[in-house]
C-alpha cells in the first residue's frame, strides 16, 4: 500500500472528517446555527440525526471513522506462519 493508501494519509482524513463534522455556520435568515445534522443524509435516524448517524462514504468507513478501530493490530498465525493482523488486513477483508 502507498499514496492514498497510507497509514498517515488514512490518519490525516479521518482528522480532517473530524474537524468538518464539528463544524458550525451562523445563518442570519434563521437566527441560528447550522451544523452537519441539519444537511446530512442519516437514512436510519432521519427525524433526529447525530452526526454519528450521518451517512459517510469514505475509506475510513472501513473502521467505523474511528481512530483506535485504525490503528488496532492483532498477532495472526496461519499454518506455521506467524504475523500480525492491521489495517492493511482488515481493508482486503473488507473490499
Amino acid at each position: 500500500f502507498s499514496g492514498v493508501l497510507s497509514l498517515d494519509v488514512l490518519r490525516a482524513l479521518l482528522e480532517l472528517q473530524e474537524r468538518l463534522a464539528a463544524v458550525s455556520v451562523w445563518v442570519p435568515g434563521s437566527g441560528r446555527f447550522v451544523t452537519l445534522r441539519d444537511v446530512c443524509y442519516a437514512p436510519l435516524n432521519p427525524s433526529g440525526p447525530a452526526v454519528g448517524d450521518c451517512a459517510v462514504s469514505s475509506v475510513t468507513q472501513f473502521f467505523q471513522n474511528n481512530r483506535s478501530h485504525l490503528e488496532r493490530s492483532a498477532p495472526q498465525q496461519h499454518g506455521q506462519s506467524q504475523g500480525t493482523a492491521d489495517w492493511h488486513d482488515h481493508l482486503i477483508y473488507c473490499v
